[in-house]
């Protein structure tokens, strides 16, 4: 465990000659002789640079607010496949609000739908920072405009093949090489340390945990072409909510045992790792209580945290004709085909859609110069290979049935079963490019 002031390697090109850098290390701040960080030769041969990405706990207001929306989307989709949802999700303290716009013919008892998500993640009293059980509950859902409806799908008269995208933008989907899930490894392993946080707590290995938490992962890579080769660890950061009674000390050390440990590979690991382990120094008051919550804020850490792009718009509480959701998921699969398949270490694929049209406006392909074969032929394959019409995006995914609030928390790709996270699937494109 790293306790002192860090060489200047650790901070890789950022650090620049006569550069003075400081570290923040469990709250403390360390630069005795306020030492000067030269880059070595080493690490300038090497070309190496560091890249973050964070996540957050199911317990989190903003990822509590995605749960919600997205468990009122699987009760209507329970009853209802073809249910037009918009579900957004607030809260705060003592109070968890739903609202938006939804067309069905299912009976949802959606005051019932909020407690039962509350209560699964942990929010039973108010000292955790929300109590599912005398929490207000409002609901304002109002029915889908017909304006909208007639021009996506006809109110009900258009054919899977020719409904339109719910709205017009762009979405990303990304696949690297440098993990087997074909993500990257920062956002794996801030995603898997948060996950981890919340098994402890939930099977009692840590009891002094609570709901409400985040995590942070800083990694030096070099590149290879245009592919990311992960070398180290350089930082961990974790803040995490906890009983009042529980011990500085106690809490660095069984974050190192229970959750860093088991998770983190230790061939990534050195004695110049770093760890921030709940730097604040005091983090009891959280959830709604701490902080207001809604659906939507969280998006980058629901994709690839940080790399490749992202179009802006927010996946849960919406069904799958808002392309925002399938369009980026058929983007994730066409992305995660062209590496699986081999033809690329690295590709981002962008998709576009007008509010009422079927046709996508445009696809893009881009390797970052890792292709086998030019762009525009990979391009090719994947639109002989991939509908994105928004109605044969779910059909083809299998979106019309119920089980998105297990996507609302730890991420939308990279997971499984591929039963349910369907856009995982590899679809083979080598032996259908031009030859």
């Amino acid at each position: 465990m790293m306790v002192t002031t860090p060489p200047a390697a650790w901070f890789g090109r950022a650090s620049l000659p006569g550069r003075t850098r400081e570290l923040r290390h469990f709250g403390g701040t360390f630069s005795p002789h306020r030492t000067l960080c030269r880059l070595p030769k080493m690490a300038e041969e090497m070309d190496t640079f560091l890249f973050t990405s964070e996540s957050v706990n199911e317990g989190h207001p903003d990822k509590l607010a995605d749960q919600v929306s997205d468990a009122v989307l699987d009760a209507c989709l329970a009853q209802d496949p073809y249910a037009k949802v918009a579900c957004e999700t607030a809260t705060k303290t003592n109070m968890v609000m739903v609202f938006g716009e939804i067309t069905t013919s299912a009976k949802v008892d959606y005051e019932k739908v909020v407690r039962d998500t509350c209560r699964e993640i942990g929010f039973i009293s108010d000292d955790v920072g929300l109590d599912a059980d005398k929490c207000k509950v409002l609901v304002h859902l109002e029915e889908q405009s017909p304006d909208i409806g007639q021009g996506v799908h006809g109110l009900g008269t258009k054919t899977l093949e020719e409904i339109g995208a719910g709205d017009q933008g762009h979405m990303f989907g990304y696949a690297t090489d440098e993990t087997e899930e074909l993500m990257p490894l920062t956002h794996v392993l801030a995603t898997r340390i948060g996950y981890k946080l919340t098994q402890v707590r939930k099977d009692g290995s840590v009891p002094w945990l609570r709901p409400d938490g985040k995590t942070q992962v800083t990694i030096e890579y070099k590149k290879e072409g245009g592919a990311m080769i992960p070398i180290r660890v350089h930082t961990i950061l974790i803040s995490t909510q906890h009983s009042p009674d529980v011990t500085n000390d106690k809490i660095h050390a069984d974050l190192m045992e229970y959750v860093i440990k088991p998770v983190v590979p230790s061939k990534y690991m050195d004695d110049k790792t770093i760890f921030h382990l709940n730097p604040s120094g005091r983090f009891v008051i959280g959830g709604p209580h701490g902080d207001a919550g809604l659906t939507g804020r969280k998006i980058i850490i629901d994709t690839y945290g940080g790399w490749g792009a992202h179009g802006g718009g927010a996946f849960s509480g919406k069904d799958p004709t808002k392309v925002d959701r399938s369009g980026a998921y058929i983007a994730r699969q066409a992305a995660k085909s062209i590496v699986g398949s081999g033809l690329a270490r690295r590709a981002l694929v962008q998709v576009s859609y007008a509010i009422g049209v079927a046709q996508p406006l445009s696809v893009h392909v881009d390797t970052y110069g890792t292709g086998n074969i030019p762009d525009k032929e990979i391009l090719q394959a994947v639109l002989k290979n991939f509908d994105f019409r928004p109605g044969m995006i779910g059909r083809n995914l299998d979106l019309y049935r119920p089980r998105y609030k297990k996507t609302a928390a730890y991420g939308h790709f990279g997971r499984e079963p591929i039963s349910d996270f369907t856009w995982e699937k590899v679809i083979d494109l080598k032996s259908k490019v031009k030859a």
